[in-house]
C-alpha cells in the first residue's frame, strides 16, 4: 500500500488504529486556536484522571479501567501532537529572527 504524505501545512496526528493519517493538524492555524484545542483536552482529561485516581479499583471491572486509560491516552496524545506543531512553529520563528 502506497501512502501519500499530506501537504506540509497539515501535520498528521498520531494514530494507532489506521495505516494512513486521517486526522491532521492545520499547522497554519492561529496559535490561539491551537492553544484552545489543547486546553480543552487537558481541561477534560485532568479532572477525569483525578476522579479515577480517587475511585476504589474494586468498584470497577478490568475492562472499565482499560477504557478509562485508553480515553486518557488518546486525549493526551492529541495534546502532545498539537504541542509539537506549536513548538515547531515557535522554533521556526526563532530561527528567522
Amino acid at each position: 500500500m502506497t501512502t501519500q504524505n499530506p501537504p506540509r501545512r497539515f501535520t498528521p496526528m498520531s494514530q494507532f488504529a489506521t495505516d494512513y493519517p486521517v486526522l491532521l493538524i492545520d499547522s497554519d492555524a492561529p496559535l490561539r486556536e491551537l492553544h484552545n484545542c489543547i486546553s480543552e483536552r487537558l481541561n477534560a482529561v485532568l479532572p477525569y484522571l483525578q476522579l479515577m485516581g480517587c475511585t476504589s479499583l474494586p468498584d470497577y471491572a478490568e475492562n472499565d479501567i482499560n477504557t478509562v486509560a485508553n480515553i486518557a491516552r488518546i486525549l493526551l496524545q492529541d495534546v502532545s501532537d498539537v504541542f509539537r506543531v506549536i513548538e515547531q512553529r515557535g522554533f521556526a520563528n526563532a530561527k528567522g529572527e
